[in-house]
């Protein structure tokens, strides 16, 4: 009788290991779609806290989670030393950790193809024109350890200013359609719009 209750057991676990076994599996599509970053925790308050944004993009969801520095009466964007970002300078957009973005399906940005996968946001602010930088380095402390190299896709977005000014950081999406939207980076007086469509 024990054996039986054995191999009964057995049997119910059975789906949900091969259930878990296709979650996590090398396809392209289903490893996207899974192992999206996870909501990042921390043990205490932190002065710029950590956030997130989903959007939905025809059939790709894009998640993105970063921090949320406030002005606090301080420059910004600035090519002086004083300045908290300095023009020119790689960025991690946002505070603490790099923010991270996961794309579940293949996406086009500035004209190229992101393939679907998790990504460190980087950007090098400038008065007239930003770089920005999908790394495939998502989880970094800053950038400090951002590594040029490791870029998947770099792209150039030309900055707004002279705007309503947003005192924390900000990432939303804006103009959705199920072809494409727009990720737009809004801190202080700038908002900087990166235009995203599904590839295909």
């Amino acid at each position: 009788m024990r054996i039986l209750s054995l191999l009964f057991a057995l049997l119910l676990a059975a789906p949900a290991v091969q259930a878990q076994d296709h979650n996590m599996g090398g396809d392209h599509d289903g490893d996207a779609a899974m192992h999206h970053a996870p909501m990042r925790g921390n043990d205490t308050a932190r002065p710029s806290p950590n956030a997130g944004v989903m959007q939905t993009i025809g059939t790709t969801q894009v998640h993105i989670h970063y921090s949320r520095p406030s002005v606090k009466g301080r420059t910004i964007f600035a090519s002086s030393d004083g300045a908290l970002v300095p023009l020119g300078q790689v960025w991690r957009t946002g505070a603490n950790e790099a923010t991270a973005v996961t794309f579940t399906g293949d996406v086009m940005i500035g004209g190229e193809t992101l393939p679907a996968g998790t990504y460190g946001l980087f950007t090098i602010p400038g008065e007239s024109e930003w770089t920005v930088m999908f790394n495939t380095v998502a989880e970094q402390w800053g950038s400090r350890g951002y590594d040029e190299s490791k870029d998947a896709l770099r792209t150039m977005a030309a900055p707004i200013s002279g705007g309503p000014a947003a005192e924390q950081f900000t990432i939303s999406f804006e103009n959705v359609t199920d072809t494409g939207a727009v990720m737009v980076l809004a801190w202080d007086d700038v908002r900087v719009p990166v235009s995203i469509s599904v590839a295909g």
